[in-house]
């Protein structure tokens, strides 16, 4: 009987994701060659991930719109995912600067700019002058589609998906055929899924293991409250904004995260939402909300939803003025607050996000030395564990918001989901698993939830 219950436990996804990430750290910090050698492991899962990206996004936003009977609900979805992003970065942006303020980090590091080496910092500025808003905007039309999907640029990808299921709903029922090969094409991309999902264990592993091994607990411990205030300031953001949020939905914050802690681990591990974005489709699906908001919000959500950055921008950008001695007056922060506002959403789709809209926001203000990046250089890879999870948390409340705000949430489905119940609706098949029939409206949520 104990035997079957502990191979039981271990054959729970989220428990083998926190032995890797216990075994990672603890390799890292008794054998640091070792561990900072396994840095494959983790990059590894995350390739085998984004390689099955850009073609589910495309299928499920192509899908999901196509099968909208009304496209005015299309631009009405999209328009109520944008104000609750602004909403939700602003409230994250403002939780951080707070913080900052009263803690004070950086003060009594005394950090002289004159004496910092910036090589290392020199892609994030280049970086930084080519993403500014207007390159931002013309960057979401691609040159290429072909080049958009061989890149993996999501934003382009997201685009053009939206374009062509726009032009396939005008077109009417004789589209029916493509949208079923799509929807059967997504169901094989899913399956994929399934598949990389065993070795995911195997990448927190690695992850953890580089990451300890590299920069060492030592290095925690050197700007431990910088972390403490960036992790607290997500918890409480997660707790108290998210949680009230959540409630305002009339669903209950902790079952949710319940529901979802195999992706809250395996990013943990990783360090990257993009590592459970497939995983997250299907469960926002299967937990209730519609196949065309899903669609619609959560892809869109990882790049101008991004929470965890917000609160990490601001402290981030006050933590070096403290270090470096450099006064910033309230109209100063304020002045950051809004450069962020605008920095956050630039910098979207480029390799260290966070790193290059903090990098923009310095060098537009002209008065935080942009060479106090390299301060943050050691204990960034444990700072992006903590707004990877946020994120990550924070963008599936707003696939619930959303969903909730249009009525296409299925409220007893997704209670029952949480509480874990067995009901007649439990029993219906996975979602992505069968075409919507014609008949399947997208503003009938219990209907569609029961019907794939």
């Amino acid at each position: 009987m104990l035997v079957a219950k502990v191979r039981k436990t271990l054959s729970k996804l989220y428990v083998q994701v926190l032995i890797g990430i216990v075994a990672g750290i603890l390799v890292g910090h008794f054998y640091p060659d070792i561990g900072s050698q396994l840095k494959p492991l983790g990059d590894l899962f995350i390739k085998l991930i984004r390689m099955l990206l850009a073609p589910i996004i495309f299928a499920s936003v192509v899908v999901g719109i196509a099968r909208m009977n009304d496209l005015h609900e299309a631009g009405r979805v999209g328009v109520k995912a944008v104000l609750y992003f602004e909403v939700a970065s602003t409230i994250a942006l403002v939780a951080g600067m707070v913080v900052v303020n009263v803690i004070k980090p950086g003060s009594g590091m005394n950090i002289d700019p004159a004496h910092i080496d910036s090589a290392a910092i020199t892609t994030y500025t280049h970086a930084a002058k080519q993403h500014g808003m207007l390159d931002f905007f013309m960057s979401i039309v691609p040159n290429s589609i072909v080049g958009a999907f061989a890149n993996g640029e999501m934003l382009p990808i997201i685009f053009f998906s939206v374009l062509l299921a726009i032009s396939l709903a005008k077109l009417g029922p004789r589209t029916a055929p493509f949208v079923d090969m799509l929807d059967m094409f997504l169901q094989g991309m899913f399956g994929v899924v399934r598949i990389v999902m065993y070795v995911a264990p195997i990448g927190a592993f690695g992850g953890m293991a580089f990451t300890i091994g590299k920069y060492g607990i030592g290095t925690l411990a050197s700007f431990g409250e910088l972390m403490l205030c960036l992790y607290l300031t997500s918890i409480f953001f997660v707790v108290v904004v998210l949680g009230l949020v959540m409630r305002m939905c009339g669903l209950s914050l902790w079952k949710y995260l319940r529901y979802i802690r195999d992706e809250i681990l395996i990013t943990l591990g990783t360090a990257s939402t993009e590592a459970v974005l497939p995983q997250m489709l299907i469960k926002m699906e299967k937990m209730g909300c519609s196949r065309p908001v899903v669609g619609m919000v959560l892809p869109t959500g990882y790049t101008f939803n991004a929470d965890g950055t917000a609160i990490y921008l601001t402290m981030a950008a006050l933590f070096i003025a403290q270090a470096m001695n450099v006064h910033l007056s309230i109209w100063d922060q304020l002045l950051v607050l809004g450069v962020l506002l605008l920095t956050s959403k630039g910098s979207a789709g480029v390799a260290g996000a966070g790193f290059v809209a903090l990098a923009a926001t310095l060098a537009s203000m002209h008065k935080i030395p942009v060479e106090g990046l390299v301060l943050l250089l050691g204990v960034d890879r444990f700072l992006n564990e903590a707004r990877a999870v946020t994120n990550l948390i924070g963008n599936g409340v707003a696939t619930v918001v959303v969903a909730r705000w249009e009525g296409q949430l299925d409220m007893k489905r997704a209670r029952a989901v949480l509480n874990r119940e067995r009901t007649r609706d439990d029993e219906v098949r996975e979602p992505y698993t069968q075409p919507a029939t014609e008949a399947t409206s997208a503003r009938e949520p219990a209907v569609r939830s029961n019907a794939h």
